[in-house]
């Protein structure tokens, strides 16, 4: 017993909201990516198409966090791993916002971007391992919203006072002034106690192990369901991704995007993922995942019917915001469900990239939409998509829990 996994010991436990605070540097960096940068694009000639393909291939980081999940498992501390992510995050940052922003330097921009997300994702990786192993049983759908709250609340930092920042100053001071502000976020970690990785047994044996445990989770019924339901287009969110790009079909100024893209995006997304954080605590995953998806379809689709008006714009992205919240909070609960707490990190950031696989792919589909028609049609689009697996997710569900197959918890 002296040379226990870090995994089975008794470890003291810490506030779910501290996990918001960890969590913003990341959101602040992909805030930057998805709302400041595709609008200095659009104004700078590139077409929303094109705009959509550089943010889809930027953000598609995301879908390879599982590569590097097994590092901050097997070596050094969850706490230093945090580090290195902000300090790469922060520093990638940087570099993108002195990179040129005009269509000959789209591949130099597009490569940039997607450096700059992959050193982002290590930001994410070791906060899966400290929710796993920091917070109480009962408490990980609160974690779940906390966790999602930052990342949201990050991304109206990041995209709404990056904007505003760039559009009334320059891109240099936005990119200085969020990354000091990721810094001092960063500084909560010091509240919550160091996970060790286990020093006692080679990095062969632990990556074996390791591979066994993935094994044996995925073949659990209920794991499997998760896997494919995270990776359907339901409250994906991709429309979030191109809100300023296609403002001005809504005659909407590049002040009021930031402010509703910043600090009004941030403050809705933050309660929507509190609230979807109990909503999984107390209704359940499924009631919370696929009835927040719901919500984000109704809201495109209501959107979509309204005419080209700045109310509706500003009345359609917070309630976008709010539902991406409430799904975001879902989203952790339903994968701190599925795996467990042996190995961690490693699981929770192959199932986050997993997830967003959907955001990639309808980003770009969104993209595609519009170009092709307009933006209401990319609308209408996005929401038929998501009711449709919506209904397909919950009769097979329906059909798991008629043959037993969904379970309580999974170990």
């Amino acid at each position: 017993m002296l040379h226990q996994p870090f995994y089975l010991m008794q470890q003291p436990f810490t506030k779910p909201h501290y996990i918001f605070f960890l969590v913003l540097p990341a959101g602040i960096s992909f805030g930057f990516a998805t709302v400041t940068l595709p609008y200095l694009l659009t104004q700078n000639g590139f077409s929303v198409g094109d705009t959509a393909k550089i943010v889809a291939l930027g953000v598609s980081a995301n879908l390879w966090r599982f590569l590097w999940g097994p590092v901050a498992d097997l070596t050094l501390s969850l706490r230093r791993w945090f580090w290195i992510g902000v300090i790469a995050s922060t520093s990638t940052l940087l570099l993108l916002c002195f990179t040129s922003l005009t269509p000959k330097g789209a591949a130099l921009l597009t490569s940039m971007l997607f450096i700059s997300q992959v050193a982002a994702t290590l930001v994410m990786l070791p906060v899966g391992g400290f929710m796993a192993h920091r917070i109480e049983e009962n408490k990980k759908g609160r974690a779940g919203g906390w966790f999602q709250a930052g990342n949201l609340g990050g991304i109206g930092l990041g995209g709404g006072a990056g904007l505003w920042l760039a559009t009334h100053y320059n891109v240099a001071i936005a990119g200085i002034g969020l990354c000091t502000v990721s810094l001092l976020f960063a500084l909560v970690v010091m509240l919550i106690e160091d996970v060790q990785c286990n020093k006692y047994k080679s990095v062969a044996h632990e990556i074996a192990a390791m591979g066994k445990d993935i094994v044996a989770m995925l073949k659990v019924p209920i794991v499997l369901f998760v896997i494919l339901m995270i990776c359907m287009p339901i409250g994906s969110g991709a429309a979030a991704n191109l809100w300023s790009a296609i403002a001005k079909d809504w005659q909407t100024g590049p002040d009021t995007v930031a402010l509703v893209s910043g600090v009004l995006n941030s403050t809705i997304s933050v309660a929507g993922c509190i609230l979807g954080g109990y909503i999984a605590d107390k209704w359940g995953n499924w009631v919370a995942y696929l009835g927040s998806g719901a919500l984000c379809a109704l809201v495109t689709g209501i959107m979509a019917a309204l005419p080209y008006q700045p109310a509706v714009y500003i009345s359609g992205v917070l309630l976008y915001a709010f539902g991406l919240g409430l799904i975001n909070a879902a989203f952790s609960a339903v994968l701190l469900y599925a795996i467990g707490k042996k190995n961690a990190a490693t699981k929770y950031s192959m199932l986050s990239s997993l997830g967003n696989l959907s955001v990639v792919y309808m980003t770009a589909i969104d993209g595609w939409a519009h170009d092709r028609h307009n933006s209401k049609y990319m609308l209408v689009a996005e929401a038929v998509v998501g009711i449709l697996f919506i209904f397909i997710c919950m009769a097979v569900l329906q059909q798991m829990k008629k043959r037993n197959l969904v379970l309580q918890a999974i170990d």
